[in-house]
């Protein structure tokens, strides 16, 4: 261990757990969420979907693969605090490089260990998830709730633009070239255009303020919103962007952050559900097969539409493709016209590194959509 300074960790309703410190020495202050998966640690914590949220983990035991240089999900992490019961002493993985902690200093990122993870995560089971801070520069919890309670809420958080690409880049198809695809960096993660490049498309990754007339100049055979972070009734532009792709009768596949996007422009509304989803074994029905995929998610707000209901729109008819065995919130959807597909959406990520990968099928729809759209039966 780096240190073992003590640290407190302090809920906006002003519980507090004491520990000690993990990662770096300091304070720090986001949306506590909790994520429940037992291994990937290294892929949620550079997922540009968490920026701005303290993560707990579940899973009593974390570190034991250390950290790599070979699965980060971005080119940083994007947590603002990491809370962890066991933390392991020392890595055992070939493929590390060094200790999730040594990492975590590296990076500034401060977090807190040796509380009762299982106790913290049941209390935002039942009061929802909220702010917190933790400090490993002092032990007054009123003082510290003092401070978490003057930070913002997620609600109304507009954070795309600081996590979206600052300008544009390709990612070259592997093999012959198939289509193109303009990809909208909502806060992208690295192995989405690795699975797209994988299937012979050619990726280009714009900033999220790109404009419609710079995604027709890539000439794309269709439309990609990634995940991201923060609230989707900020995110206008990205809506606006959607809708003049569908408009233009280009197709569309939208990811987390972009099913919401996608909701949107077909004029649904967004909320926020009161602590969300995280971790890699969420299970969600696919409602058109009745097959179950064991999924990786990342989202505190979801799309409000009918669920059992075939919802007209200007660019189509709309349905409830996914729903989450757990709790029935939307995790998908379709947009058709005169009964062909046109446009879709999850609300997970069927790219999930380091899994589960039952949902992978969904980019290979998007490829049939694209190869409809090019024969001219779309």
């Amino acid at each position: 261990m780096v240190s073992s300074s003590p640290a407190i960790l302090v809920l906006e309703d002003g519980r507090t757990f004491r520990g000690e410190a993990f990662g770096a020495i300091g304070e720090t202050f986001g949306e506590a969420v909790f994520a429940t998966g037992m291994s990937g640690y290294q892929e949620t914590l550079t997922d540009p979907s968490y920026y701005r949220q303290v993560v707990i983990s579940t899973a009593p035991h974390i570190g034991n693969t250390g950290w790599n240089d070979e699965d980060d999900e971005s080119s940083r992490i994007w947590v603002a605090g990491y809370v962890v019961r066991d933390p392991s002493p020392r890595p055992s993985n070939w493929r590390s490089a060094r200790t999730l902690e040594a990492e975590l200093v590296n990076q500034q990122i401060v977090g807190i260990s040796s509380i009762d993870t299982r106790a913290l995560t049941r209390h935002l089971r039942e009061r929802g998830s909220m702010r917190v801070g933790i400090s490993s520069l002092g032990t007054d919890s009123d003082a510290l709730l003092a401070k978490v309670l003057e930070q913002p809420s997620m609600e109304g958080a507009d954070l795309v633009a600081e996590v979206s690409t600052a300008e544009p880049y390709v990612v070259p198809a592997h093999g012959e070239r198939r289509f193109t695809v303009a990809a909208i960096d909502l806060g992208i993660k690295s192995n989405t255009p690795r699975e797209l490049s994988e299937r012979g498309i050619e990726v280009h990754v714009l900033p999220a303020s790109a404009t419609f007339d710079e995604v027709i100049r890539v000439a794309p055979d269709g439309v990609f919103f990634s995940n991201g972070p923060g609230d989707p009734a900020t995110a206008d532009h990205a809506v606006e962007l959607a809708k003049q792709s569908l408009g233009a009768k280009l197709p569309v596949f939208g990811i987390c952050f972009g099913n919401q996007i996608l909701g949107r422009a077909l004029g649904f509304g967004t909320y926020k559900l009161k602590y969300g989803h995280r971790g890699i074994n969420q299970p969600v029905l696919d409602r058109a097969s009745n097959r179950i995929d064991i999924t990786s998610h990342n989202h505190g707000f979801a799309v409000d539409v009918p669920r059992n209901e075939q919802v007209p729109t200007e660019f189509g008819t709309v349905e409830v493709s996914h729903i989450c065995l757990n709790d029935d919130v939307v995790e998908g959807l379709d947009l058709s016209r005169n009964g062909e597909l046109k446009a879709f959406s999850v609300q997970y990520h069927p790219e999930a590194a380091a899994g589960p990968h039952d949902a992978e099928y969904l980019f290979d729809r998007f490829t049939d959509l694209m190869s409809a759209h090019k024969e001219g039966s779309f």
